[in-house]
C-alpha cells in the first residue's frame, strides 16, 4: 500500500517543490498552507508521516503537533518539523513536545529522503517491539487465564449445583445467599478478564515511546479528593465505609497522571486492602508532599504478604502462574505498580504476614491554578 505523507507549510514554493519530489518517490502527498487545514486533512486521511513548518500564521507548528497527537488516528504518526536555520535553537521545544525529528531548510532531496526513511525504519522497529511484547503477554495470558477462570467458575458452578440438587427443600433465604455468591463470583470473573486485557494494553503503551509521551501529558486535579470518592465507593461494596480513614488531605495540586490511570491505581490498591483484611479493621489513606513529589499511602491490617510475594511483584515482567495462584498477590497490584512507574513515580510495598500491608506510591505534581 502506498504511504501517505502530509506536508504543512505556508510557503507555496516549499509545498510545491516538496510535494513534487515526494510524488516522484512514489508517495501519496497531501498539502496544507496553514495549520488548521493541516489538522483537518490529518483527521480525514490519517497520513503515515507529517512534515510541518514551525513558523506559520495562526496556528504554528507546535500547535499542530499538539492537536495531531490528540487525534485518535495520528497519535503515533511520525512527525518531522521543517525549520529555518535561525529556528534551530528552538528545536528542543519541538522534540520535548513529541516531534520525532527536524530538517533544516533549505534541505536537499537526499536529506529529506534520509529523514523520512529513518522514520519508516524507526516506526517499523517500534511496531515489531510492540507486537513481540503483545505476543509474549498473549502467550502468558493463554497459560494463566484458564487457572484464574477455573477458580472462580468452580464457585459459580458449586453454588448453582447446590440450588439444583436442593431445589425442593431449599429456603428462600438460602437461595438469596447463594444468588449473592454467584453474582459476587461473576463480578470477580469480569474483573479478572478486564485486568488481563488492561495489562496487555498497558504493555503495548510501555513499549511505544510516543504513546508514553502522550499519556504523560495529562494531569489529575485534586487527586486526594478523587481518591476519597473512589475509596468510599469501593468500601461500600464491601460494607466497610466506616473502616476507611483519611489521615491527611493534600489539596491545591495537580498530579501528573491521567485521571483514568490514577483512578485505576486507587481502585486496585483499595480493592486489595479491603479484600484481604477483616471487617472492622482500619484502612488508612495518607498523603503528603516530599522532595517535590506527591505521595499516597494505603495501609491495611490484613493478612499481609511474604517477602517472596513482594519480590515477585517487583520483578514481574510477564505473567507468572505461581504468583497468581497466591491469594493476596493479584494482577491489580502489578498494574498499579506499572502505571505509577510509567509516569516516573515510585512504588513501594511494606508488608508482614498477619500484620498488614502498606503501599506507598509517588507521582510528580504541579500547583493548581
Amino acid at each position: 500500500m502506498t504511504k501517505k505523507i502530509l506536508v504543512i507549510d505556508d510557503a507555496e514554493y516549499i509545498l510545491e517543490s516538496t510535494s513534487t519530489l515526494l510524488r516522484f518517490e512514489g508517495y501519496d502527498v497531501y498539502t496544507a498552507a496553514d495549520g488548521l487545514t493541516g489538522i483537518e486533512i490529518a483527521s480525514n486521511v490519517a497520513p503515515d508521516l507529517i512534515l510541518c513548518d514551525i513558523s506559520m500564521p495562526g496556528l504554528d507548528g507546535y500547535g499542530v503537533l499538539e492537536k495531531v497527537r490528540n487525534l485518535p488516528n495520528t497519535t503515533t504518526t511520525p512527525f518531522i518539523f521543517l525549520t529555518a536555520l535561525t529556528e534551530k535553537k528552538n528545536m528542543r521545544t519541538g522534540m520535548e513536545k513529541g516531534a520525532d525529528d527536524y530538517i533544516v531548510k533549505p534541505y536537499t532531496r537526499n536529506e529529506l529522503i534520509a529523514a523520512i526513511d529513518a522514520q519508516w525504519k524507526r516506526h517499523s522497529l517500534i511496531e515489531k517491539q510492540v507486537q513481540d511484547k503483545v505476543d509474549k503477554v498473549g502467550k502468558s495470558v493463554i497459560y494463566a487465564l484458564p487457572h484464574e477462570f477455573r477458580t472462580v467458575l468452580n464457585e459459580v458452578i458449586n453454588s448453582a449445583r447446590y440450588i439444583n440438587n436442593s431445589a425442593d427443600g431449599i429456603k428462600p433465604k438460602e437461595v438469596k445467599e447463594l444468588a449473592e455468591d454467584i453474582i459476587s463470583s461473576a463480578m470477580r470473573l469480569m474483573k479478572i478478564a478486564e485486568n488481563f486485557l488492561f495489562y496487555v494494553s498497558l504493555e503495548s503503551i510501555i513499549s511505544n515511546p510516543q504513546k508514553k509521551t502522550m499519556l504523560r501529558s495529562f494531569s489529575t486535579a485534586e487527586p486526594i479528593a478523587m481518591a476519597e470518592d473512589i475509596a468510599q465507593l469501593i468500601a461500600d461494596k464491601y460494607g466497610r465505609r466506616n473502616d476507611v480513614n483519611f489521615l491527611n488531605n493534600v489539596t491545591g495540586i495537580k498530579a501528573q497522571i491521567a485521571s483514568e490511570s490514577y483512578h485505576k491505581i486507587i481502585d486496585e490498591l483499595m480493592d486489595n486492602a479491603l479484600r484481604f483484611s477483616e471487617k472492622e479493621t482500619k484502612i488508612y489513606i495518607n498523603s503528603w508532599i516530599e522532595d517535590f513529589m506527591f505521595f499516597v499511602s494505603i495501609k491495611d491490617n490484613g493478612r499481609g504478604m511474604s517477602q517472596e510475594q513482594i519480590s515477585s511483584i517487583a520483578a514481574l515482567s510477564q505473567f507468572d502462574r505461581s504468583v497468581y495462584e497466591q491469594q493476596g498477590v493479584g494482577l491489580g497490584l502489578v498494574i498499579a505498580k506499572k502505571l505509577v512507574e510509567l509516569h516516573d513515580g515510585t512504588f513501594k510495598i511494606d508488608s508482614r504476614i498477619q500484620l498488614g500491608t502498606e503501599v506507598i506510591f509517588s507521582l510528580h505534581f504541579e500547583k493548581a491554578n
